[in-house]
């Protein structure tokens, strides 16, 4: 069988494949978040240009057998382009030069079949007809990528997670390998074996290389949004929470206020001075017990605190608090009462499970550690917990859905702060641990919400 292409078409000038490769590097570059001064990407944008037609025409000097080897030093050349030029970490710039790759091969090949077609065999390849097609074919192609992609990038948040760019890169290699493939052999059921056929294979597979990446971006930001949604969610339904057990206090204070009046009464009216006595301890035990407040330095801790504090009363569990709240300083009210009401709801949620009340215990400590403020939220637990594949613990709630944030907002809340969460088990005891860095003595913010 003939392995030889029927009527090749010449091969893309290295000046055009150079110029696609550059343009879609500025697709992304004005399609990304800049985070690099302008004049910054200028002078890349410039030098990559320079260095991308060099590689080009160097690679044109090679023999054959490096023609893999010089596409990967283009492929290089384009992810420098893109890093130095955006500012984005090389995971992220990765994610982008594989699009970057594809769209460039996608615009060559389109303009080269379509340049083919139209121009005489015996024309020059830079006349000027094949020159204007050339502006409106790659121009076409990035503007059409440019609208798509901006939607997905513009405020994409960087950086991206492993395995999405671990699959963009499997994408792209698979691409430029099925539409290359008849370069290499037309002897395959996927190869062709005519010139024109040959890049009409080439345009069609890159394209739809691009559509598939376009559309993991586009899952990915989706997903990233029903997940913000559903945090807004278990934030409001903390907030619910929050306020019925609020309800429930002022009901309870309302009862109190006038039981008491009666037992004031009952008190005045006693003779027994032991009875009288009894009553008096009782009558004061119950008004320490609403009157006890938390003062750890941070008033907003100290409500927190407080507040659960009656509620573990109320559920007969112990609550050991040691903190030092003023190692909280710099971290918004918003977040001290997420943070700490997040992790004591899950703490008396699991104490109030366990049948024996002597084991319903619980602690908190909050205290320095070098330059760190430590935080340590311990309780007894007696439920099997479930944990995900991705390490992540599972939430013992029905309705998956919704649940399981709380520790997700923990997790969120010490990122926030360049902080790390740590989750332990032994001997029935549940550690939660926040650690956060301290930057002359208190708590700043790293990554924005």
């Amino acid at each position: 069988m003939n392995t030889q292409i029927l009527n090749a078409l010449p091969d893309i000038p290295r000046l055009y494949t150079a110029i696609s490769e550059w343009g879609a590097c500025l697709v992304y570059l004005l399609a990304a978040r800049r985070r690099v001064p302008l004049a910054r990407t200028a002078i890349c944008l410039v030098v990559g240009l320079a260095a991308l037609i060099g590689v080009q025409y160097w690679a044109g000097t090679l023999p054959l057998a490096f023609w893999l080897f010089s596409m990967c030093i283009a492929v290089a050349m384009m992810y420098a382009l893109i890093v130095l030029g955006s500012g984005v970490s090389s995971l992220s710039g990765l994610y982008l030069v594989v699009r970057a790759f594809v769209l460039a091969e996608l615009a060559a090949s389109l303009h080269w079949q379509l340049d083919s077609f139209f121009r005489s065999k015996i024309s020059s390849h830079f006349t000027l007809v094949s020159l204007i097609l050339l502006v409106f074919i790659y121009g076409a192609c990035g503007l059409a990528a440019w609208v798509a992609e901006k939607r997905n990038f513009s405020n994409v948040n960087f950086p991206l997670p492993r395995r999405s760019v671990f699959i963009s890169l499997v994408i792209a290699v698979v691409t430029f390998a099925m539409s290359n493939l008849s370069f290499v052999s037309t002897n395959t059921p996927f190869s062709g074996r005519v010139g024109v056929e040959v890049f009409y294979i080439r345009t069609l597979v890159d394209l739809c290389g691009f559509a598939v990446l376009y559309a993991q971006q586009e899952q990915l930001r989706q997903n990233q949004a029903n997940a913000e949604l559903a945090s807004i969610d278990a934030r409001l339904d903390s907030e619910h929470r929050e306020y019925l057990r609020s309800k429930e206090n002022l009901d309870a204070m309302a009862r109190i206020s006038h039981d008491l009046k009666h037992q004031i009464a009952a008190l005045r009216m006693q003779l027994d001075p032991e009875l009288k006595s009894h009553d008096f301890e009782q009558l004061q035990a119950l008004v320490q017990q609403y009157s006890s407040q938390q003062h750890t330095g941070n008033p907003v801790l100290d409500v927190v605190l407080s507040t659960k504090e009656r509620i573990c009363a109320q559920e007969g569990i112990s609550l050991s608090v040691v903190a030092d709240g003023s190692l909280l300083e710099g971290m918004s009210a918003m977040d001290v009462s997420t943070l700490f009401g997040n992790a004591l709801d899950n703490a008396i949620e699991a104490l109030e499970q366990v049948a024996n009340k002597e084991e319903r215990l619980a602690r908190i400590a909050l205290y320095a550690s070098d330059q760190f403020a430590l935080i340590r939220v311990e309780n007894y637990f007696t439920t099997d917990l479930s944990w995900r594949s991705d390490g992540e613990l599972k939430t013992t709630k029905q309705g998956e859905g919704l649940h399981g944030y709380g520790v997700k907002s923990i997790q969120h809340i010490a990122h926030k702060y360049g902080g790390e969460v740590s989750i332990t088990t032994q001997d029935h005891w549940f550690n939660l641990c926040v650690l956060l860095p301290r930057v002359q003595g208190k708590l700043s913010q790293v990554h924005g919400e």
